[in-house]
């Protein structure tokens, strides 16, 4: 199993739900940086479980040690280090895991793939836990880019069948940007906050989960970054999305709509203001054939429900080899999507800075 991403900065993550830690080694980072750990313990208390109804009730403080590479508060060059420990676990709850994987889940093909070895406690590696040292790195990388002046933000862009409202494609304003990065259930449209709660809500009544869709923007990129054709700016992205649990789908700009437009509609006109181009739309979302524009970038990642639900669920036992019925206990979020925000934005930072 390889959980390693990145060449310029390349993290490595390890541990698993109910083991007795998790954590993250990052290679290549900058040595002399000053990195605000208040800033990083932000981000990663918007990730943290236990502080909302639709999140597990789970609770653990996500504080992170690092063990190396920083100096009090500044970065050595050496590989950065660091170490959540797990200390609110029940593996109880998933005996029976080991023979009934749960429908949705990686339960059955890591059973597969690593001959029944695997960790099937909370999911083991493949539990939406693990984003928490990924959201440590992502938070080193962002820092890193603000100094730069490349600032990312994302919001809940929907849930269910509930929407927030979008970015404006052309100008991501900066206090927007810190409004999101500050919140743990990320709006642009706060208004829409409590009918996004009582469709959470509604599915956890029914014992059930809900998915949903987020936005991600990134600003102050400059024109020219990717290298095409296979390490163009929407493939490095969407791999470091698709390492992050639950997510099923990527679009950039418009994504799928532009499929149904002329060109005359879906080109973004360019024109010169203050001596930059700029185009006039951003229905490419800041990338032309695998390369930035200048233009914001922004994407949109789509979040499955939860797997794991109270109901009763078909599927199969695999010591027994039959047919069989599986009730899944633990504790468990009713929708992800509030928590997957700072995740995506954490692997959004990680995957610019190793563009940069």
């Amino acid at each position: 199993m390889s959980s390693t991403y990145g060449d310029k900065i390349k993290i490595s993550v390890f541990g698993e739900s109910h083991g007795n830690g998790i954590g993250v080694v990052i290679d290549g980072l900058p040595a002399g940086v000053k990195i605000d750990m208040d800033g990083v313990l932000t981000q990663m208390s918007r990730r943290a479980p236990g502080k909302d109804r639709t999140a597990t009730p789970r609770k653990e403080s996500d504080l992170p040690k690092v063990l190396s590479g920083m100096l009090g508060d500044t970065l050595t060059g050496a590989p950065l280090c660091a170490v959540i420990e797990n200390t609110n676990t029940r593996s109880g709850d998933y005996g029976n895991l080991l023979s009934c994987p749960r429908p949705g889940h990686s339960d059955y093909t890591a059973f597969v793939k690593y001959n029944g070895a695997n960790d099937i406690r909370g999911g083991g590696h493949f539990s939406g836990r693990i984003t928490a040292p990924i959201v440590f790195a992502g938070s080193i990388c962002r820092q890193i880019l603000a100094q730069k002046g490349i600032k990312i933000a994302a919001h809940i862009n929907s849930i269910g069948n509930v929407s927030d409202e979008p970015f404006n494609p052309v100008s991501v304003d900066d206090a927007l940007i810190e409004k999101l990065n500050a919140s743990s259930f990320a709006l642009i449209d706060n208004s829409v906050e409590e009918k996004m709660r009582s469709v959470v809500e509604d599915a956890r009544m029914s014992l059930d989960s809900i998915g949903g869709t987020i936005e991600c923007a990134v600003t102050g990129i400059e024109a020219g970054l990717g290298e095409p054709m296979f390490d163009g700016v929407e493939g490095v992205i969407a791999k470091a999305v698709f390492g992050v649990p639950a997510i099923k789908g990527i679009e950039f700009g418009k994504g799928f709509e532009l499929s149904k437009m002329r060109g005359s509609q879906s080109n973004d006109p360019f024109r010169y203001k203050d001596g930059k181009v700029v185009t006039e739309t951003n229905n490419c979302g800041g990338i032309l054939g695998g390369i930035t524009n200048g233009m914001p970038i922004i994407f949109r990642a789509a979040v499955k429900p939860t797997p794991s639900i109270s109901q009763k669920q078909k599927t199969v036992d695999l010591q027994k080899k039959e047919n069989a019925e599986l009730e899944v206990h633990g504790r468990h979020d009713p929708c992800i999507v509030p928590r997957a925000v700072p995740v995506i934005e954490a692997v959004t930072a990680i995957a610019i800075a190793n563009l940069l």
